[in-house]
């Protein structure tokens, strides 16, 4: 069964999709079952610098992707930056690409938020915000 906001990768093309609209099924793509990308919430000990770090710069929330900038390079770099609400019923996302800066900007008063983020080569990674 999925769930709603569960990310899957092809691990023979590279296709990654979302869920929107959970179902009893399985997700296949170039016949073998996609791969459910699991939401990592500690880097502390792969040395790799993922988790999503939020701040307040003036009257926005800045999410950023690590302690150190992550790297933004055409092969390895941050597919996307989101927000979502503790409900899942509101998505705020920002895509990048390589030489774009790893930091989403927020003009909203969420005091409470999941922040998440999509390394093309280590996967997704989250943490949770409350002010």
């Amino acid at each position: 069964m999925t769930e709603q906001l569960q990310i899957y990768k092809c691990n023979v093309c590279g296709n990654i999709i979302e869920v929107i609209n959970p179902g009893n099924g399985s997700l296949v793509c170039c016949s073998l079952p996609m791969e459910l990308l699991k939401e990592q919430t500690d880097d502390k000990h792969s040395g790799e610098k993922h988790v999503p770090i939020v701040s307040i710069e003036g009257e926005h929330k800045i999410i950023r992707v690590g302690t150190i900038e992550h790297p933004m390079l055409k092969e390895h770099y941050i597919v996307f930056i989101e927000s979502v609400s503790p409900d899942k019923k509101y998505l705020k996302r920002k895509y990048l690409k390589p030489g774009d800066k790893p930091k989403f900007e927020l003009k909203n008063n969420d005091e409470k938020f999941m922040a998440r983020e999509l390394c093309n080569i280590h996967g997704l990674w989250k943490s949770e915000y409350q002010e």
